[in-house]
């Protein structure tokens, strides 16, 4: 993928000598991308690093697991995105280090110069230091993941077609969801959806409708974040598709076959872990601490503090809200942060007295078909206008025209026929 010696792709020059400078941003994430596509076809040279060739639409990777859309609906090349801008380069590689003094990017083979450096590195599963749920739970951050889920999922089924369930009327399959975040609460309502719905034809030996589908919570109640009348009407709309809820809860334990729950063993097909994030340790790469959470502390203009021309941005950064609390892993707020930093590199210092501030656009999820709900200050939304507004929301975020028209029409796809039709397993689909 790399065709040049990358030593002489990030070479620092002055303005004097009529170079352009070199902005590095590290993260194709929601932060990462705003800022190159605000920088792209300004007199600045960008090169945007990632692990992965593709920018993920993350809030729509449930979707992809519970076998609603294809892959290419929610990621793209981030090469295809910037083809008509010159002034960005694309590279996939491995950071393994910066060296502030000689303001570089270390990685695996090679370095990149930079004259200002943007972390966007996004965040991790957090696993809590068990080193058991990291190894037997399946998180959903990446394409493997949901692909990984949607096997499981979907694998589970075929296998237990070829069992006797002739004693008993139980399929014996559970499903379990770590987490009553929206993440959690939007993947278990479309696992729901998939068993009850989309699947409940397609085997003749057993009855997809009967597999268990729980959703485990440690705090009192799911969608913490939101209004408890909204929380309440959240958990009645999945208990109604067929999701046991599980609050006041504690994973402990998993192993292969199972999780400990309390002092209380489940057997269960996958368990999909959506109970926390944490700051990606791009901190590391500065030995610098960091709160507890992994982000980074950042002054007014997001840019590090005690580093010149570094700044984090994103789920890495610690930047607190009105109300003094730290403002939400959100894609709004990353993807806001991206073009406050873009634009404070392309004004100079004239930006530096108008600090960031994020504009709250609200808070909202998804339990199902025709079931939303919306939080903005005082109003609060839900049922099925809910659901239109949150379906709008997300396919207007979505980056392509045609991934706009891919997802449109596989959601009316659904709506109408109860299908899907992604309902493929790749690979062995094994546990």
């Amino acid at each position: 993928m790399i065709t040049a010696p990358l030593s002489k792709i990030g070479v620092t020059g002055s303005i004097g000598m009529n170079i352009r400078p070199h902005i590095v941003i590290i993260g194709a994430g929601f932060g990462g991308l705003a800022a190159a596509m605000k920088l792209a076809g300004n007199d600045v040279r960008v090169t945007l690093i990632d692990r992965q060739n593709h920018h993920l639409f993350q809030p729509l990777l449930y979707q992809l697991a519970t076998a609603s859309v294809d892959a290419s609906a929610i990621a793209w090349p981030v090469r295809a995105l910037f083809r008509k801008h010159s002034n960005v380069d694309c590279l996939m590689g491995e950071i393994t280090g910066i060296d502030t003094d000689r303001k570089c990017v270390l990685l695996k083979n090679d370095e990149v110069h930079f004259d200002q450096l943007i972390i966007a590195t996004g965040n991790v599963p957090n696993y809590f230091g068990n080193a058991a749920l990291e190894k037997h739970t399946l998180p959903l951050k990446k394409l493997e993941h949901a692909l990984d889920i949607r096997n499981r999922v979907l694998g589970a089924f075929e296998r237990c077609e070829h069992i006797d369930n002739s004693v008993g009327d139980e399929n014996g399959i559970n499903f379990v969801i770590v987490g009553g975040g929206p993440a959690g609460v939007e993947t278990a309502g479309a696992v729901a959806e998939l068993t009850r719905q989309a699947l409940k034809q397609d085997f003749k030996n057993i009855d997809p409708k009967k597999t268990r589908i729980i959703l485990i919570e440690a705090g009192e109640r799911i969608l913490a974040a939101f209004h408890p009348k909204l929380s309440d009407y959240s958990r009645k709309a999945l208990e109604k598709m067929g999701v046991e809820i599980w609050c006041n809860r504690m994973v402990v334990d998993c192993d292969e076959y199972g999780l400990t729950i309390d002092d209380e063993y489940l057997p269960a097909e996958s368990v999909i872990w959506a109970a926390g994030i944490v700051a990606s340790p791009a901190a590391k790469w500065l030995g610098i601490e960091t709160d507890r959470s992994g982000r980074i502390a950042v002054d007014d203009n997001l840019q590090i503090k005690g580093f010149n021309d570094i700044y984090a941005i994103g789920d890495l950064a610690l930047v607190t809200g009105k109300n003094g609390q730290p403002l939400p892993g959100l894609a709004p707020v990353a993807k806001q942060q991206g073009k406050y930093v873009a634009k404070r590199i392309l004004t100079g210092e004239k930006a530096s007295a108008k600090p960031f501030k994020y504009f709250d656009g609200g808070i909202q999820a998804t339990i199902g078909r025709d079931a939303a709900i919306i939080q903005y200050g005082r109003f609060r939304l839900t049922g099925r206008l809910a659901w239109w507004a949150w379906s709008m929301a997300h396919i207007y975020f979505l980056i392509t025209v045609r991934s706009r028209l891919s997802m449109f029409s596989s959601w009316l796809w659904s709506c109408f026929t109860m299908q899907r039709h992604s309902r493929l397993i790749i690979g062995r689909g094994e546990n």
